[in-house]
């Protein structure tokens, strides 16, 4: 099926739907669908299937600590980052459903064997976000984008991936935690998936997500507030302090790991930061990819009624001029990110 063919969930999709029924029923509403959205969805599904796997048993299995490797970002390889990353590749490079890929593990774009079929489709992902949290049993997760390739004769791999996050035609996570799960946006609305281990299959059981205008809660790592500037603590503050719009102070809530976090805000409403500081000179604008982090969760969070923004614009308008480009982030309910927005652009929140 194609991608923006996906229809927001109907009296049709009842809590406890499969995945695989879900996309079939919204096949059988789109008859032009060709099946191939559905076929890389499904792939994607198995892979995190084998991560999640992996996961659940990390304690036991010889997988947990470094490999003694640094990746492409500088930052040091876990076992369970290696297996996630290969788990994906392996996976997906056999689909016969992609063009290329990018992951943040590896330095240069993917590129799909000549022995193997190539498909349609780009795909991004952060094989394992918050890793560094592995070794503490903390929710981590896996998160996809995936474009259509460009059909333009002389159009380089890298032209497939340097694109407008608007041009996403679907994102997602999986997120594994207390359960596994699959939140994902095809352009008409978010819903999301918990995996059922005795039958092995993703269940519908959040149906079309939404966020409120407001939320109740603030993520952010306070300990890099000597590295930012006035403004970026200005908006941290206008959180914290019951002179806000919502009249009382956010709750403050840290995991660290930024799908665990965003995960949460989305289902209870609230804002997620990751600004610029000046800790690392060759990291001026913060730590989070635009590729692979920001521009699918700014597709999710906006699909649910929610914003994200960079700062000065919103995400999703911000084109990708590298591979592996950062960006500041703040990302959440639509009022708190135009708070934090006014409040950084100098004309403080409405």
């Amino acid at each position: 099926m194609q991608p923006h063919e996906i229809q927001r969930a109907n009296q049709s999709y009842r809590l406890g739907t499969t995945i695989t029924e879900h996309l079939l029923l919204c096949e059988d509403e789109c008859p032009a669908a060709t099946g191939q959205f559905t076929r890389l969805l499904s792939e994607l599904i198995i892979s995190a299937k084998l991560i999640s796997r992996e996961v659940n048993k990390a304690g036991l299995a010889d997988i947990l600590g470094m490999t003694g490797d640094i990746n492409v970002q500088g930052e040091k390889v876990l076992k369970l980052d290696e297996f996630a990353n290969q788990a994906l590749i392996h996976r997906m490079e056999r689909s016969g459903l992609l063009w290329a890929m990018s992951s943040e593990e590896n330095a240069d774009i993917i590129t799909i064997p000549d022995n193997m079929p190539k498909g349609s489709y780009v795909l991004a992902f952060d094989p394992l976000d918050g890793s560094s949290n592995i070794d503490a049993n903390a929710s981590i997760g896996t998160i996809f984008s995936i474009h259509r390739k460009i059909e333009m004769e002389g159009s380089s791999n890298l032209d497939h991936f340097l694109r407008y996050g608007y041009e996403q035609v679907a994102a997602g996570y999986f997120l594994y935690g207390s359960s596994t799960m699959l939140v994902y946006t095809a352009g008409k609305g978010v819903h999301g998936f918990t995996l059922d281990p005795s039958v092995g299959e993703f269940l519908l059981s959040h149906q079309n997500i939404t966020m409120p205008a407001r939320g109740t809660i603030y993520s952010v790592n306070e300990a890099y507030t000597d590295y930012w500037d006035e403004r970026t603590r200005a908006v941290v503050n206008y959180f914290k302090s019951s002179k806000n719009a919502r009249g009382k102070p956010y709750t403050a809530r840290y995991i660290g790991a930024m799908v665990a976090d965003f995960h949460r805000n989305l289902l209870y409403g609230g804002i997620y930061m990751y600004p610029a500081d000046k800790q690392d000179p060759h990291k001026p604008h913060g730590k989070l990819r635009l590729l692979c982090e920001a521009a699918p969760l700014a597709f999710i969070v906006e699909q649910a009624g929610g914003a994200a923004t960079d700062g000065k614009q919103r995400i999703l308008d911000l084109k990708a001029t590298a591979l592996h480009e950062r960006v500041p982030l703040f990302i959440g309910c639509k009022a708190d990110v135009a708070a934090a927005m006014a409040i950084l652009q100098g004309s403080g929140p409405q």
